[in-house]
């Protein structure tokens, strides 16, 4: 029987080069959501390493299934028996240059229940900012929805809020999670109204963990870590600085606005 309520973390950071003071810090922000009585705890995309350059992250990928990075992920929500989203973790993609960005699901005995592969790899050019994810990453090829007790959650990452086919592939989501970096640029001109686009058109609640703040090589990213219920309401946003955006999902109320306005059910396409 699926629960009627969900107490959720969106955890904010803002994560330099240091690898083992961000997991530090990683595992102290998971804790406090813990102590706050969170159930479903999410870290932002690139928790772990936000370098000058990209190609720093490729050494640490790491086969699925075995590596310190997820072991460590794993340990922690054995620890707060909660049901963990680790960002985004580098996993082996079998090819040397490039390495999977990938957004893991661990239920509270440290099993990993849901693997995505980032799909649509962020490019933008503007001025002197410059991205361009798809030299040190190879994209995934499937959407992933987890089966959690809050009902099904589709995975996404960052850049994949641009593409909202990705949420409109079955099962229907009740959950949604967007762990990102999003950048100062266009997060200050989109973030938000992704976000509740998102949520309204799904009538999903959104739990969109984010990097903030500035990163070595002067990369600035927006912030504003935040949890969206199927009406486009905000329920918490966590603007600037490390710390979370905590709510309480309602998830019967959630029931009931889907019975009110079936649009989930109208759809033609």
């Amino acid at each position: 029987m699926m629960a009627d309520t969900l107490l959720a973390a969106a955890i904010q950071m803002c994560s330099g080069d240091d690898l083992q003071h961000n997991l530090a810090r990683a595992a102290q922000l998971v804790g406090e959501a813990a102590q706050a009585a969170a159930r479903f705890v999410a870290l932002p995309e690139y928790f772990y390493l936000m370098p000058a350059d990209e190609r720093a992250r490729l050494p640490l990928a790491e086969a699925f299934g075995n590596g310190p990075l997820q072991a460590q992920m794993a340990s922690l929500a054995r620890q707060h028996g909660i049901w963990l989203l680790a960002g985004t973790l580098p996993l082996q993609s079998g090819d040397a240059a490039h390495f999977h960005n990938s957004s893991l699901l661990f239920s509270p005995d440290g099993q990993c229940t849901a693997r995505y592969d980032k799909m649509h790899l962020f490019g933008f050019r503007h001025g002197d900012e410059y991205y361009a994810e798809a030299d040190t990453m190879q994209a995934g090829d499937q959407p992933i929805s987890a089966d959690t007790p809050w009902g099904s959650l589709r995975l996404s990452v960052c850049y994949d809020l641009r593409f909202p086919e990705l949420y409109r592939q079955p099962p229907a989501p009740g959950l949604i999670s967007a762990p990102a970096a999003f950048t100062r640029t266009t997060g200050q001109a989109h973030w938000d109204l992704l976000l509740r686009t998102r949520a309204v058109e799904n009538l999903a609640f959104v739990i969109a963990p984010a990097q903030c703040g500035r990163h070595p090589g002067g990369k600035e990213t927006y912030g504003h870590s935040m949890i969206v219920d199927p009406w486009g309401q905000v329920l918490a946003c966590h603007e600037e600085g490390e710390g979370m955006a905590l709510a309480r999902l309602d998830l019967s109320g959630q029931t009931a606005w889907r019975a009110r306005l079936p649009a989930l059910q109208h759809r033609r396409l």
